[in-house]
């Protein structure tokens, strides 16, 4: 017969401050995009540019649609952002869900855009790149 495992009060706390925690952050990490979507966009941008991961015939079109996801991410529910994440949430162990949802918008829409010539590197690049320019705001 299998032993029933039945948590104890103070191991369901804990696993609910964790749980909270991690809620909070992520809360804390949308709301603080919403004070920054222009320079936040300029430098992923400049940053994907730079690092020649994408190529495009109009930086500014791009910037553009950074931005636009940025605004998108700040007004979507949970479930939404969890929906569009859902695809790279693997693709490291502690994702920052900012970075995550942008990665994500990269490589399914942006692609599409008839600005954009070619997207290279890994998923993992891209997210890398991203998450660099992403923590210097949600930082400071």
């Amino acid at each position: 017969m299998a032993k029933v495992f039945r948590a104890s009060n103070r191991e369901s706390s804990i696993l609910s401050k964790i749980e909270s925690s991690k809620e909070y952050a992520r809360r804390q990490a949308i709301n603080t995009v919403k004070e920054c979507y222009e320079p936040l966009s300029n430098a992923i941008t400049t940053k994907l540019i730079e690092d020649n991961l994408i190529e495009t015939t109009n930086k500014n079109s791009s910037e553009e649609q950074i931005r636009m996801c940025l605004e998108k991410l700040t007004r979507s529910e949970d479930f939404d952002i969890d929906f569009v994440i859902a695809p790279y949430r693997n693709l490291l162990s502690q994702p920052n869900v900012v970075s995550l949802y942008v990665t994500s918008f990269v490589i399914e829409q942006l692609i599409k855009h008839k600005d954009i010539i070619e997207i290279f590197g890994s998923d993992e690049d891209l997210y890398n790149c991203i998450n660099k320019q992403v923590m210097k705001f949600l930082s400071a």
